[in-house]
């Protein structure tokens, strides 16, 4: 007869593998940028690399040129892509159980129970990490990019191996309500004021077609952009990235709120920051082999107990920084 530790491994590794979609799906959905970032097919997962690699574009073509008849065409090469390089992070869960609560829960109903309840917390407990990291500034220990990083609150910084002070290409755009982009006075953030810190910032970051096409706010932000509303301008989208989060609508870009807060989950996402994003240029690059991926069970040497490891592996990326901008006070 199998030992409820067998047993239990068993119920968990066979749940894992039938619901690993559900799994990644939990931890997407929590999170208004990773969620927009799986409606575009922005979730990479790659077989290996010493880092992540992402292609990027900060010159134009020097070639270009008008001519007529036989004038000498320039050939000359041209060097407008580079890469940046994003260092790999890891992160994992752990689904527990002491020796004391399998022989509680030995039948295997009992057993099935708790498996569920485990797996469910383990899902639970990646997404509100996951989600919290994304906003993050990515300074803790083994943290991943947050857009506190990729989308600084003074534009500078070195992301991806490239030092934004050496080339300038590599600033994100910032709209600072203590000297604005417009120029003039310092503009006190409210509902009557909120619309002039974001239309400027909009307007710098649009080229031609391209323009912002999330808008993540934190919920005082938020709040100022929906009282500046009347009831007929109150958009909401019914796209299915924004789904399961309130949004409005800024000129074609969806406005999300996802600066929640409740009991010790916290998204990390500022009451006082809304972040411009063109989600063209952003990524969740992760490893093949470490994507929510179960690992063989493993047995403590000085406990009465059994876990079952679920690591990933990846980070977050951004090609073009300067297509991306902050509201900030």
């Amino acid at each position: 007869m199998a030992s409820p530790n067998s047993t239990f491994t068993e119920i968990v590794s066979t749940t894992l593998r039938e619901h690993k979609p559900e799994f990644t799906d939990n931890v997407t959905n929590h999170n208004a940028l990773l969620q927009r970032l799986s409606s575009k097919g922005k979730l990479d997962v790659v077989d290996g690399g010493y880092e992540i690699v992402t292609n990027l574009e900060y010159a134009e073509n020097s070639t270009y040129q008008r001519y007529s008849g036989y004038d000498t065409l320039d050939i000359s090469a041209s060097d407008v892509l580079s890469a940046a390089k994003y260092d790999w992070k890891q992160a994992a869960v752990h689904i527990s159980a002491s020796g004391l609560e399998l022989r509680q829960n030995s039948g295997k109903n009992q057993l099935i129970s708790l498996a569920k309840s485990r797996i469910k917390n383990a899902m639970s407990t990646f997404a509100n990490n996951l989600a919290s990291d994304i906003y993050s500034d990515g300074t803790a220990s083994n943290q991943i990019n947050g857009l506190q990083a990729l989308v600084s609150d003074a534009g500078t910084g070195t992301v991806g191996g490239i030092n934004s002070t050496t080339y300038t290409f590599w600033k994100n755009i910032v709209q600072s309500a203590a000297s604005p982009l417009q120029g003039g006075s310092a503009i006190t953030p409210s509902a009557s004021t909120i619309k002039s810190l974001m239309q400027p910032l909009w307007l710098a970051l649009v080229r031609g077609s391209d323009a912002p096409d999330l808008i993540c706010s934190g919920a005082t932000y938020f709040q100022y952009y929906w009282d500046s509303l009347t009831d007929l301008q109150r958009y909401t989208s019914a796209d299915s990235a924004t789904q399961g989060f309130q949004s409005l609508k800024f000129v074609t870009a969806d406005v999300v709120h996802d600066g929640a807060s409740w009991g010790q989950y916290n998204s990390g996402l500022s009451d006082t920051r809304m972040y411009f994003l063109n989600t063209d240029y952003l990524g969740l690059t992760a490893h093949k082999a470490a994507n929510m991926t179960e690992l063989p069970q493993k047995e403590s040497i000085n406990q009465d107990a059994v876990t079952i490891p679920v690591i990933w592996q990846g980070n977050l990326t951004c090609s073009n920084r300067s297509l991306q901008g902050i509201v900030k006070a």
